[in-house]
């Protein structure tokens, strides 16, 4: 796949994009032999890029998954005084966290340096629901629930939540929103604060890490487990809310039936 030179540099651990552009404005890169320019593009896989006497090797393509603790912010650099979940990725590659969760959520997030698998997870475009599991802090009134099932505004947008589940003080339920804080607007918006989130679920890629662990694991896995056995479809439109999860046609069983209460 094309890219600009400065970006391919820049992944190879070459040096900062800037200065991966004042080394091309040099005269110091060269393209399959050729001096390169500002704004040329090549392809990693098949072009030979040099740097001086250095040639500059594809990027090896990496995903993790992780269950993110609370406490740990989802970023590539520390800016606001806490951890990073890179701190628990063991890789040199330049990785960065696929959507994002609050530092004060939990659970599961993906990490890759694959741009365009990235942007198939958090587009709106192609539909990708994530599950989540919140302890409240009080038993949601039935009234509150239906009207979380008929879905909730926020900012003159309707919020629809899929297949809500209801414990009492402990719920979960499904969604494609991507916008920021949106769980815990949700339940804001409905009189509610939300004491722990968990993100369970991305498509159909359940968590099943303990606390703060990661996996690398493939890309024909994850694409399997989110999108399914057909791989991931670009949509239109996102379905209609429902009480049925995409897993087979099956209808999602909740951890709490599986494991009683505990969140």
């Amino acid at each position: 796949m094309l890219q600009r030179i400065q970006k391919i540099m820049a992944h190879a651990g070459i040096a900062s994009r800037r200065k991966c552009e004042e080394l091309i404005r040099d005269g110091k890169v060269k393209v399959n032999g050729k001096t390169a320019t500002i704004g040329q593009s090549a392809d990693p896989g098949k072009d030979s890029i040099q740097v001086g006497s250095r040639t500059v090797k594809a990027e090896k393509k990496v995903y993790f998954i992780l269950n993110k603790p609370k406490g740990i912010i989802c970023s590539t650099m520390n800016a606001e005084g806490f951890p990073t979940v890179m701190s628990l990725i063991p890789t040199k590659e330049r990785v960065f966290p696929v959507g994002r969760l609050d530092v004060y959520s939990e659970g599961l997030i993906i990490l890759t340096n694959d741009g365009d698998f990235a942007n198939k997870v958090i587009h709106p475009s192609f539909n990708v629901m994530k599950r989540y599991r919140m302890v409240l802090d009080r038993t949601i009134k039935d009234p509150d629930f239906k009207q979380l099932m008929r879905g909730v505004k926020i900012e003159r947008k309707r919020v629809k939540i899929i297949n809500p589940l209801n414990e009492g003080n402990i719920i979960e339920f499904s969604l494609h929103e991507g916008r920021k804080h949106i769980v815990r607007r949700v339940l804001d918006r409905l009189g509610y604060t939300v004491k722990r989130l968990k993100r369970t679920m991305i498509g159909n890629l359940a968590l099943d890490l303990p606390e703060g662990a990661c996996k690398e694991v493939s890309k024909e896995f994850l694409e399997k487990e989110i999108f399914g056995p057909g791989g991931f479809k670009e949509v239109n439109q996102p379905p209609k809310p429902g009480i049925v999860m995409p897993h087979a046609g099956k209808p999602v069983r909740s951890r709490f039936q599986r494991h009683g209460r505990n969140i």
